[in-house]
């Protein structure tokens, strides 16, 4: 008997969750908060807490303070909110982060909304852990540029309201690893899953209006979101946190040559170094190459979350792309072609109205907490829609250009993935049958 499909991709979806959380054997997991939002899954929870991490009300309250907190820069100028800022979703709606002394990164920054669940952190994942994450834009050069870990410990240890709250927290003097363990603590707490797609997809139909709903069908459909932004009731992060060539930067730089380069200077590079080059030189655009060194990396970054993504633009890793329009408008030609493209990678086809009604869903993905942010964003963007650089409609229509063929046409007749165990089968179970075989 074939197995459902929805069935399938639930199952599919766990054990790649499990491949890519999987904790220690030894290492229990920290209990779920209740009641969890229902776009959050209690399933990645477990897999993505462990029980040393839990984020006690004691971490969270230091976190939270030292994730505020100037003083952890150099010139007391940048704290990690500066570039994550929670007014406007935990990013700093830049282009690129602005550090200390008003210089400017490479990289776009992602939001802080439900990074606990991420499997590696960064664009190009090079540091595994929340914690691992706190530490290195305190010491980089172009963000908070202090001088070593040592130094941070000092310069903390010189304010008493820390020394006393690291005694009270941990039950030891101030370390480098208590304080990214206290702010990994209160990003832990920074999880979202409250959006109108979340009472959709639990069966308020009209929580989405015709366009989303379109827009929703499209994404499964004829736009392909859904070959690498897939989202269930086990991973709802639209996400499946892999790596890819989309070719955003391939017009910036020659890869064969640069990756040649690249090569020669990381293959003995540390976490410092790539992290330096990451932030602060051209081979920022390869991307996961820097990590890995494989030729199949060159130029591929994260496929990052589409939860909350109306109020975290804008977009791609170097934040080139300004509204959704323009990332619909770069899929839609099937983004740029280099010798590293991902080969999932082709022309969609999609029209005008097809691409409003997909922008329309997607900023249905927004928590809503953040609903007047979200429609302000929205207005914004959508009063840029004629300007628009990326469009290139005789390309996306496969009337010039050879980058494969065009998507085929969905289904528009939307389908709520719940009704087809395919989204929302773990929280809400269909009632066994009462026939009578």
């Amino acid at each position: 008997m074939r197995t459902p499909w929805g069935v399938a991709l639930s199952l599919a979806v766990l054990l790649w969750v499990h491949e890519s959380h999987a904790a220690p054997e030894a290492q229990r997991s920290a209990p779920p908060p209740s009641p969890l939002p229902p776009g959050v899954s209690a399933v990645l929870w477990k897999l993505s807490v462990p029980e040393s991490a839990a984020p006690t009300p004691e971490r969270v309250a230091l976190g939270e303070k030292l994730y505020n907190e100037k003083r952890l820069s150099l010139d007391d100028s940048v704290s990690c909110a500066t570039c994550h800022d929670p007014a406007k979703g935990f990013t700093d709606h830049l282009p690129v982060s602005a550090g200390v002394k008003g210089q400017f990164g490479m990289r776009n920054s992602p939001t802080v909304l439900n990074a606990l669940f991420n499997a590696s952190q960064f664009w190009d994942g090079r540091a595994a852990s929340l914690e691992d994450q706190a530490k290195l834009p305190i010491l980089n050069p172009v963000e908070m540029a202090m001088p070593s870990p040592e130094a941070v410990v000092a310069k903390l240890k010189g304010i008493p309201e820390y020394v006393t709250a690291f005694q009270q927290v941990f039950k030891r003097d101030i370390t480098y690893d208590d304080l990214a363990a206290a702010i990994a603590a209160f990003e832990r707490t920074q999880f979202s899953g409250s959006a109108r797609f979340d009472r959709f997809i639990h069966g308020e139909t009209k929580a989405l209006n015709e366009s989303e709903r379109r827009g929703w069908a499209l994404f499964n459909g004829k736009a392909r979101c859904n070959s690498c932004h897939a989202g269930n009731a086990v991973s709802p992060l639209f996400s499946d946190q892999k790596f890819h060539n989309i070719g955003v930067s391939a017009h910036k730089q020659d890869f064969p040559q640069l990756a040649r380069e690249g090569l020669k200077i990381v293959r003995l590079g540390d976490e410092k170094q790539i992290d330096e080059l990451a932030l602060q030189t051209r081979f920022s655009e390869l991307g996961r190459f820097l990590v890995t060194k494989q030729e199949n990396d060159v130029g591929a970054f994260k496929t990052p979350t589409l939860r909350n993504v109306g109020i975290t633009g804008p977009y791609m890793h170097d934040g080139t792309l300004a509204t959704m329009w323009d990332v619909i408008d770069h899929y839609n030609k099937g983004g740029v072609a280099n010798p590293f493209l991902d080969g999932g990678m082709q022309r969609l086809g999609l029209t005008e109205p097809e691409i409003d009604d997909l922008v329309a869903f997607l900023f249905t993905l927004t928590d809503e907490r953040f609903t007047r942010l979200n429609g302000q964003e929205l207005a914004k963007q959508r009063a840029r829609k004629n300007k628009r650089p990326e469009r290139d409609t005789a390309v996306a229509m496969g009337k010039k250009g050879n980058l494969g063929d065009l998507a085929p046409n969905p289904d528009l007749a939307v389908k709520n993935p719940a009704d087809i165990g395919a989204y929302g089968t773990e929280t809400l179970p269909k009632p066994a049958s009462t026939k009578q075989p």
